[in-house]
């Protein structure tokens, strides 16, 4: 596997979006909801860099089937907050097609909040399906699979502190 981002790479592009956001919001209460499972080191990391009074909830949205191929979105909010009439931030580890991010944010603005917007780690450049951007994004990766810092493939590498590509080879042996 080849590295994309190093631990210090992330924990600089984390910070950076935390200020930005700090900046955003200046001490304006915060609801943030990760989207799981993939988010849950982004969701760790950020959380302790805000400076504002927060919430903190999850959803599960998942359109993958297999690990693999994309479906049906399923989406789990029994974990999420109530959202009304908060500032919400919507926290992904990644925007692919922004298929699951556009879905997901229509769910959401049903439930009445005060303002929704959306925060990634990772945009991979040229795979959006969709005519939505993310609000706050802390890289933009080319079009490679990428694991480590919570994302995986089948389930695998999440606990890698760093971003990494996996190659054609890699990715069939792990597929057997």
């Amino acid at each position: 596997m080849k590295t994309v981002l190093s631990e210090e790479d992330l924990r600089e592009g984390v910070r950076k979006l935390a200020d930005e956001l700090n900046e955003a919001y200046k001490g304006r209460p915060l609801t943030v909801v990760g989207v799981m499972t993939g988010c849950i080191v982004l969701l760790s990391d950020m959380i302790r860099q805000l400076k504002m009074p927060l919430r903190v909830g999850v959803v599960q949205a998942s359109s993958y089937r297999d690990n693999t191929t994309s479906g049906k979105l399923v989406i789990n909010s029994d974990l999420m907050l109530d959202i009304s009439g908060r500032d919400v931030l919507v926290l992904d580890d990644i925007f692919d097609t922004g298929k699951t991010m556009v879905e997901l944010l229509s769910t959401m603005k049903e439930l009445g909040p005060k303002s929704l917007h959306t925060g990634v780690l990772l945009l991979k450049k040229g795979q959006q399906q969709v005519d939505y951007r993310p609000d706050y994004v802390a890289f933009e990766i080319p079009n490679e699979f990428v694991v480590g810092y919570g994302l995986d493939y089948r389930d695998e590498y999440r606990n890698l502190p760093f971003l990494a590509a996996l190659e054609d080879h890699e990715i069939n042996a792990a597929a057997t």
